[in-house]
C-alpha cells in the first residue's frame, strides 16, 4: 500500500547531466526523510544523498558532493535528485528510500524501498 516508485533513469554520456524522481502514493512524505541509494553490478547497496523531512537538510556521500542534488517537493509528494558532471563510476540501478526518523546514508535503517531505476553513464 505504500509506495514508492523512481523515475528519469536512462543512458547518458559522461559528463552529461540526469534528474530521477522519486513518487510517494498511499501515504505522503511530508514527514519522511528521503535517501536515495545505488547498487552496480556485484556490489553492494550504497547511500547516495538524503533529505530530511522536517527542515530539508541534505546530505551527500563523498564521491557525489558538488555534482548531484537532491530536493523535495511535498505539494506533489516527489523527491528529486539532479546528477550532473555524471561519471562511468555512477553507473547502477538507483533506489529511492523513506523512513519516518532523521536522515541516513545506512541502507537497512530504511523500511520502505522503491524498484529501481537503470542510470547508465557511457560513451
Amino acid at each position: 500500500q505504500l509506495q514508492l516508485v523512481e523515475s528519469g533513469g536512462g543512458l547518458v554520456q559522461p559528463g552529461g547531466s540526469l534528474r530521477l524522481s522519486c513518487t510517494a502514493s498511499g501515504f505522503t512524505l511530508d514527514y519522511y526523510s528521503i535517501g536515495w541509494f545505488r547498487q552496480a553490478p556485484g556490489k553492494e547497496r550504497e547511500g547516495v544523498s538524503c533529505i530530511t523531512s522536517v527542515d530539508g537538510i541534505t546530505y551527500y556521500v563523498d564521491s557525489v558532493k558538488g555534482r548531484f542534488t537532491i530536493s523535495r517537493d511535498n505539494a506533489k509528494n516527489t523527491v528529486d535528485l539532479q546528477m550532473n558532471s555524471l561519471k562511468p563510476e555512477d553507473t547502477a540501478v538507483y533506489y529511492c528510500a523513506a523512513r519516518g526518523y532523521g536522515c541516513s546514508l545506512y541502507v537497512r535503517a530504511y523500511n520502505h524501498w522503491g524498484q529501481g531505476t537503470q542510470v547508465t553513464v557511457s560513451s
